[in-house]
């Protein structure tokens, strides 16, 4: 079984930083995406950031330039350094571990609000 724990939400002003954790533990592959998803109030859950235990990574447009994702392998870690936020990056952040096979695990989910 494997379980993700996240840290790292609260309220910040617009143009503010926030950066978010998400520890794996459990039985977690060597080869797997780790990434973070967000969903708003009334919205569908949306793909933020992801990164490849190979270190390859794929932002939303709507991130690009503000976000930064990286992870620690030895840790089973991912981060998630959120800059410059926006009012419209308000949400429940939830960390994602996918992995061949077993396919995907969920973190609790953390929310995120940025006051205007």
């Amino acid at each position: 079984q494997v379980q993700l724990v996240e840290s790292g939400g609260g309220l910040v002003q617009a143009g503010g930083s926030l950066r978010l954790s998400c520890a794996a533990s459990g039985s977690i592959f060597s080869i797997n995406v780790m990434g973070w998803y967000r969903q708003a109030l009334g919205k569908q859950r949306e793909l933020v950031a992801v990164i490849t235990s190979t270190g390859i990574i794929n932002y939303a447009d709507s991130v690009k330039g503000r976000f930064t994702i990286s992870r620690d392998n030895a840790k089973n870690t991912v981060y998630l350094q959120m800059n410059s936020l926006k009012f419209e990056d308000t949400a429940v952040y939830y960390c994602n571990l996918h992995q061949r096979g077993p396919g995907d695990y969920w973190g609790q989910g953390t929310q995120v609000t940025v006051s205007s």
